[in-house]
């Protein structure tokens, strides 16, 4: 099982590098190839959902990913942002995220959830064991060879 960390300062500019080591990864481990893009595409929500959050809130603690290929390939974005604001966003109704006065920031972290809810069949939000802030976890199956 190997284990692969990746910390980064809440800019947006540093979603891009998390999208292509974690679909590097992905490969490595045996995720099938059509399954890429959809690794791709979340990995960059949940992300940019982390950047967006600890933005919101003046955060200037790392984003940390962790990418795993035990029995699936798992990956956990872990944020440092309350988690009342997280999983709160979550819960909005699409007409209350259609809402003209939700801050850019937090419409991103509201979208952000449903985007993960369609890309990824295998998805947790929880808070994180110590401290404060959000573990998104996702993971697809792998082929061994």
């Amino acid at each position: 099982m190997a284990t692969v960390r990746l910390s980064f300062s809440p800019a947006p500019v540093h979603v891009r590098t998390a999208r292509l080591v974690g679909v590097a990864v992905a490969r490595r481990a045996g995720v099938a190839e059509e399954l890429l893009d959809e690794v791709r595409l979340a990995i960059g929500e949940a992300c940019t959902r982390a950047v967006a959050l600890h933005r919101q809130h003046g955060l200037t603690d790392l984003v940390t990913v962790e990418m795993s290929d035990a029995d699936s390939y798992a990956v956990r974005v872990i944020d440092h942002a309350p988690i009342d604001a997280s999983i709160g966003l979550a819960k909005l109704l699409p007409d209350e995220l259609a809402d003209e006065s939700l801050p850019d920031e937090a419409l991103t972290t509201g979208v952000g959830f449903a985007l993960l809810a369609g890309f990824v069949d295998d998805l947790q939000v929880r808070p994180v064991d110590d401290g404060t802030g959000t573990e998104v976890r996702m993971a697809w199956p792998v082929n061994r060879r």
